[in-house]
């Protein structure tokens, strides 16, 4: 009988035990639901790619360049690049030049490079960088030859503001891949000479559908090519506030960065 007892005692004993453990083991599993799985990889953040924007004028400044800083910081945080503003030339020294993927020239007029940072800029290029111009940086530096053939041509007049119909004639490249055929945009339209003939065309003017082109059939107002080590893109668009408020001009812009920082 005592044994008996003894058996049951510890059977007892025993099946409060197991039923303390697994109670325990499953307030585990409910107060910490990570207990039986890995934990998040803390993978580390690419780091942005610096892009230097440029905005020194030494002719006709344009209202619009404020709002293209703006935008250009904006599509940075958007897409993981970071936007550096300068109107400081002397920022063009090859030290400080290299700490760039990419220099954009927004609305720049007439010279605004002295020769030593002509020489830095030009080596910058060489040594693999990028540029991108928009609008009036082909109103830019008319006795740098080399310039001139980097930013592909020069400005020499423009009419007044109006629509355009714009003929997309590469859809290749990531600036023009969102657009349809014809783009019908309001902006100051520039008539160009000295057009390198090495450009990739991509857009063309339709000197049919606005007033006062002087370049005829062949009117290019956005293209890019490889130019002395680097790469180029420029796009004539950009001269109103307005314009950098576009989303297809904002995605033409962020493709033609994308195309500098090779991407």
């Amino acid at each position: 009988m005592r044994r008996l007892f003894r058996n049951l005692t510890f059977l007892i004993a025993a099946a409060m035990f197991i039923g303390c453990g697994s109670t325990k083991i499953e307030q585990q599993v409910v107060l910490n639901p990570n207990l039986h799985t890995s934990p998040p990889l803390n993978l580390p953040r690419l780091s942005a790619p610096q892009v230097l924007v440029f905005t020194k004028t030494a002719g006709f400044r344009h209202g619009s360049i404020e709002k293209g800083i703006a935008t250009l910081v904006e599509l940075g945080l958007e897409n993981n690049f970071k936007v550096t503003q300068t109107a400081d030339s002397l920022q063009f020294n090859l030290p400080n030049l290299k700490k760039y993927k990419l220099v954009v020239f927004l609305n720049t007029t007439m010279d605004v490079l002295g020769d030593a940072e002509q020489k830095a800029f030009e080596r910058y290029i060489q040594g693999g960088g990028s540029f991108m111009g928009i609008h009036a940086a082909a109103d830019t530096e008319y006795d740098w030859p080399w310039y001139g053939k980097l930013v592909g041509a020069y400005f020499v007049s423009h009419p007044k503001q109006q629509h355009a119909t714009i003929q997309v004639v590469d859809k290749t490249h990531p600036s023009t891949a969102h657009l349809n055929d014809n783009w019908l945009h309001f902006d100051e339209w520039y008539n160009f000479k000295n057009i390198n003939p090495d450009l990739k065309v991509l857009m063309m003017l339709d000197e049919t559908s606005y007033e006062g082109g002087e370049n005829g059939e062949y009117h290019p107002i956005a293209w890019y090519h490889e130019f002395d080590g680097g790469r180029s893109f420029y796009t004539g668009l950009g001269h109103t506030e307005e314009a950098f408020d576009d989303p297809d001009f904002r995605a033409h812009l962020l493709g033609g960065i994308n195309y500098g920082l090779r991407r």
